[in-house]
């Protein structure tokens, strides 16, 4: 069923989807041993390398001394020929011509096969050679990277500690959270403040209390005249005789003005 296979596909595809996720979040928390597994296992893929060359090499060094075997028994086969044309033995000259000949049936044999395992020996040695460079620049790379990965994850720590975000258990996350709260708490007592002085009239509050200071100062200003009035001396003696059976003599306008101040 084309549904079914789609279907299919699909949650697959989500699954290696998960599946990769998970790897790259452990490889992230295990950086430091991953890198250095990672340099380890091109140290063990060099050892295999190093044992296959050597191998191969030593097959070379084996064919190459063979070689070099029948290039000495020709020459050797050479001398004597030459050693029995000296003594006047042709016969024996042409019997060491001949075994010179076979060894040099075999050199002409083995020629192409002693090249050709030569050049593959020297292109291992010059591959091994170029494989221990680049293993030991990735050993060096992977110090540089460890270190820069640890400095990243420490400045990345700083940063979000300074911003107040991060994981749950960040002090300075706490903080803000504690100051949102208060915040709030503030807010809400500030509008049911508002709410509760609703429908009044503060101008008229402002007023009635302005009443009362004038009335402070009119009590303030009857206290110093009563305080003034306690002060003030006597009104002058007028003797009885003076003012029986007729109208009271007027005191003087200069003692009565005496006494109002």
């Amino acid at each position: 069923m084309p549904f079914l296979g789609d279907f299919m596909s699909r949650l697959g595809r989500v699954a290696r989807g998960q599946a990769n996720s998970g790897v790259d979040a452990l490889e992230d928390a295990t950086f430091e041993a991953t890198v250095n597994q990672t340099v380890a296992d091109m140290r063990n893929e060099l050892n295999n390398v190093v044992r296959a060359s050597a191998v191969a090499m030593s097959n070379y060094n084996r064919l190459d001394a063979e070689y070099q075997k029948y290039v000495r028994q020709a020459q050797d086969w050479k001398d004597r020929a030459g050693q029995a044309l000296d003594a006047g033995n042709e016969d024996l000259a042409k019997k060491a011509l001949a075994k010179k000949a076979e060894c040099d049936r075999q050199i002409a044999s083995m020629q192409q096969s002693v090249d050709a395992a030569q050049q593959t020996s020297e292109k291992l040695k010059s591959q091994v050679g170029e494989l221990k460079a680049k293993i030991d620049e990735g050993e060096r790379t992977a110090t540089t990277l460890v270190a820069r990965k640890n400095a990243a994850a420490a400045q990345r720590k700083v940063a979000e500690a300074m911003a107040g975000v991060g994981s749950a258990d960040n002090a300075f996350a706490q903080l803000n959270r504690f100051e949102d709260t208060v915040s709030k708490e503030e807010a809400t007592a500030k509008a049911f403040d508002e709410l509760a002085s609703t429908g009044k009239d503060e101008d008229l509050e402002k007023q009635f209390a302005q009443l009362n200071n004038h009335g402070v100062d009119a009590d303030l200003a009857a206290l110093k005249a009563e305080r003034l009035a306690a002060k003030a001396p006597a009104p002058p003696y007028i003797p009885k005789e003076l003012g029986s059976g007729s109208a009271p003599i007027a005191a003087p306008a200069q003692a009565v003005e005496k006494a109002k101040a």
